[in-house]
């Protein structure tokens, strides 16, 4: 072929290249070129000259590995990779394929230096007859390409990556160069390690073992005599003879490199004939996973990835992070319990279709870890097709973490109002009317920001049970609004709301905060709107006797090398004292006899919960545990749907769920116990407790479940606003009353139980004000009849003796009622 100038000297320039590479490596064949000797003499000793100026040290990036989630069965949740590619020592290398990478690129690899100077020569010689391009670089030489290509690419150097792969005697000489100083810094064995590991064999798969998942679903430990001719074949042109889009090709390189390993004494020529007539198996094909579409639970991996890129131990920026997840070969491992997130989606998708106007969750997690066991949502599927369903919201979690919104929590918060009674000494039989409505507009309620009172009315219903009165224990049974609201009262608004925050519970609203929630009554009622996982999180709480851990999915984290990275443990901590929490497990055990009772998990585990319903039925749920397992169970509107869209005066086709029959055939009753609850906690937190202990709840103390006795001070001396004071410090709940007397109207009477009384602790106590004296009765008219005249004498004599027993009825005490 003729030498033209664009080829830098033709055949001449190439001796020049061998005279100077074989210099620099100390391998000159004496005698080889003399027919060159008398040209090239000056100019070889230049090229020298200027090899000996290029740097020694190659710089060899950390290499590029995916990282795995792992469930808690050890299954593969996804991979996070830029390069699909898991790096294996290379005695996990099957040795056949490690001999036929050898035999197809380098089969003196293990007897000659840097390079191979006769088939470079050959190569040269080659190259300047036919006017190809490449072949002749030992595996040394190609792992210099490779670490090259890979180092300009990881810095986003386009140009970088383009001239590691020009086709000049410049890159040659620079990559011997190189070469030359790794022989003299790693074995061959390394070498050839690295070389396997870093190679690109097509359909995105990096490293012999990535290689061999991808086209044949076994390791690299693993690989047969076919497979692994098929993979060493690809190395040099991945693309053009990639097995899935191009098979006869790949099969006809792969005999290639069946026939030179025969050739050279690697494998038997019968070995090789029988490989040969193996085929390619194209079901076997798997494209690894790679982020959360597509995988098995994708939200759950999401929440996954969210957490890691808000972990600090990955990196100090966001952008860190996701080098270190997508590169950093991380292994991953989560609690996510298969049988529990099947049975939790199977319960779902039983009830709410995707396409339903209505959204719909199941969240269990682990009590004293805080780890998230199970995550499913009635839209399971990620993407963008909403016509499916579809869709990229994680509605189990908070906005920033992927979630859409929250949701009102209804009378699942009543729970928070317990926490805060038994902390302030409200015993367990504690009675307070229990009206159908009632209407609190006139009480003054302890907030975050001091006593506060209400303008205007604010009358309150029940939906379930209602009675004269109730017990604590009747009322949060039976879920009786009227009572809460005076059980909040009684406790504190700031107490009740500030009991859910050190529980976990977390708002979603922006700007919203406990302390303004801390200021309003309807808190008890569950009207803030929060993330349905926080609600798991804070029962889970009750159910560790007080111990909060924040709600989390990441287990651990390992590297490479067997390094473990710090993650979040779920920062447990003591928030309420366990005789506390034990007596909220014991009320909430009663809801299962009561409101709960279509909620109750077979089996006979001793468990607890509450129901929650909120206003017109928007939402529904339930939230139960036992000592091992916690979880909640959600189904409210879509906000989005049009059933719920207002129209222009405001109006929508309807407000709430109650009434819907769902596209599975399911008819909403509206109900926290048998919507939220029989249908989908219980077939759930069944499946999470299969094979775990039936834990008893521990029973709390007297001091719990009986009332202190406390004595009633004196305020003697003091104003009513004094008294009042006094009295409220004292944990007493104070009210006044004001009755006829002869005392001029607004004289402090004194109070009633009377100081030095012994009452229950947080017991009523009322300050007596004198409203005057009675208004005067009127005369009877006068009658001529004598007979008459003495009638109406006794019957004023009779009202004389009535109107004295009132009096002193209504002086009692106690105003006829019992000390609390």
């Amino acid at each position: 072929m003729p030498v033209t100038p664009k080829r830098v000297g033709g055949v001449l320039y190439s001796a020049l290249m061998f005279v100077a590479v074989s210099a620099l490596s100390g391998v000159l064949i004496a005698g080889l070129f003399v027919p060159f000797a008398g040209m090239a003499s000056a100019t070889g000793r230049a090229t020298v000259d200027e090899m000996e100026q290029l740097p020694v040290e190659l710089d060899v990036p950390a290499q590029a590995e995916r990282s795995t989630v792992l469930l808690g069965n050890g299954e593969v949740l996804t991979y996070f990779y830029d390069e699909n590619r898991s790096y294996v020592p290379l005695e996990d290398i099957a040795p056949i394929m490690q001999a036929a990478q050898i035999a197809i690129e380098d089969h003196r690899f293990y007897e000659h230096g840097a390079f191979d100077p006769m088939t470079t020569l050959k190569s040269l010689v080659r190259r300047e007859a036919s006017g190809a391009s490449g072949g002749g670089s030992s595996i040394t030489q190609q792992y210099v390409k490779m670490v090259r290509i890979e180092h300009a690419a990881l810095n986003g150097d386009i140009k970088g990556v383009q001239q590691a792969q020009e086709a000049t005697y410049a890159r040659k000489i620079q990559e011997l160069r190189y070469a030359i100083a790794l022989e003299q810094k790693l074995s061959k064995d390394e070498i050839l390690e690295r070389y396997l590991n870093i190679a690109y064999y097509g359909h995105g798969a990096y490293g012999v073992e990535a290689a061999a998942q991808t086209y044949f679903g076994v390791s690299a430990k693993k690989l047969t005599l076919a497979q692994g001719a098929m993979l060493a074949g690809l190395v040099q042109n991945p693309d053009q003879v990639n097995p899935v889009t191009a098979e006869r090709l790949a099969l006809e390189r792969r005999d290639t490199v069946i026939n030179r390993m025969a050739q050279l004494g690697l494998v038997s020529q019968k070995e090789a004939d029988k490989a040969k007539k193996t085929g390619f198996n194209r079901k076997k094909v798997q494209r690894s996973k790679n982020g959360c579409e597509g995988s098995q639970y994708p939200f759950l991996c999401q929440y996954v990835q969210n957490t890691l890129l808000e972990s600090p131990e990955l990196g100090k920026t966001v952008e860190e992070r996701k080098h270190m997840l997508n590169r950093g070969g991380l292994t991953i491992k989560t609690k996510i319990d298969t049988k529990t997130q099947d049975a939790a989606q199977k319960a779902l998708s039983n009830v709410v279709s995707p396409t339903d106007p209505v959204i719909s969750v199941i969240n269990i997690v682990e009590p004293g870890t805080g780890l998230i066991l199970a995550m499913a949502q009635s839209r399971p599927e990620m993407g963008n097709d909403t016509k499916k369903g579809e869709t990229y919201w994680n509605y189990s979690v908070s906005p920033s973490l992927g979630g859409a919104e929250g949701y009102q929590a209804g009378s699942t918060f009543k729970a928070f109002a317990l926490v805060a009674a038994l902390e302030n000494g409200v015993p367990m039989d504690q009675r307070y009317p229990a009206p159908q409505t009632k209407d609190f507009g006139s009480y003054t309620w302890q907030t975050c920001d001091g006593p506060r009172k209400l303008t205007g009315s604010w009358k309150v219903s029940n939906s379930t049970g209602w009675a004269p009165s109730m017990t604590l224990q009747q009322a949060t049974a039976k879920s009786t609004n009227t009572y809460f609201v005076q059980l909040e009262h009684r406790a504190g608004v700031c107490n009740t709301a500030k009991a859910a925050e050190r529980t976990g519970v977390e708002l979603t609203t922006p700007g919203d905060s406990f302390d303004d929630w801390g200021v309003k009554p309807s808190f008890v009622l569950g009207t803030p709107e929060i993330a349905p996982l926080s609600l798991a999180e804070a029962y889970a709480t009750f159910a560790a006797r007080g111990i909060h851990c924040d709600a989390h999915i990441v287990d651990s984290i390992t590297k490479p090398n067997g390094k473990k990275l710090k993650v979040s443990d779920g920062e447990c901590k003591r928030v309420m004292k366990q005789e506390v929490a034990d007596g909220v497990n014991k009320l909430l055990h009663g809801v299962m006899s009561g409101t709960g009772s279509r909620a109750t998990i077979p089996g006979g585990y001793p468990q607890a919960g509450k129901t929650g319903t909120t206003e017109e039925n928007q939402a529904v749920w339930f939230a139960g545990y036992t000592p091992e397992v916690a979880g909640i169970a959600m189904i409210a509107k879509d906000k989005t749907a049009s059933v719920f869209k207002k129209d222009s005066s405001g109006k929508a086709e309807r407000n709430g769920i109650k009434g819907l029959t769902l596209k599975t055939g399911f008819y909403l009753e509206g109900s926290g116990g048998g919507d939220a609850g029989a249908r989908l906690y219980t077939p759930a937190m069944a499946a999470a407790l299969d094979g775990r202990p039936k834990t008893d709840f521990v029973e709390p103390p007297k001091v719990i479940t009986e009332p202190k006795q406390v004595e009633v001070p004196s305020v003697s001396g003091l104003s009513v606003q004094q008294a009042t004071e006094k009295l409220t410090g004292a944990g007493f709940m104070v009210y006044t009353r004001r009755s006829y007397n002869s005392a001029p109207a607004g004289t402090f009477l004194g109070i009633s139980p009377g100081p030095g009384s012994k009452v229950d602790q947080g017991s009523d106590i009322y300050i007596n004000i004198s409203a005057g004296p009675a208004p005067k009765k009127e005369e009877p008219k006068k009658d001529d009849k004598d007979d008459d005249k003495k009638d109406d004498d006794k019957k004023d004599d009779d009202k004389k003796d009535d109107g004295k027993k009132d009096d002193n009825d209504r002086g009692g005490d106690n105003g006829g009622r019992r000390p609390r």
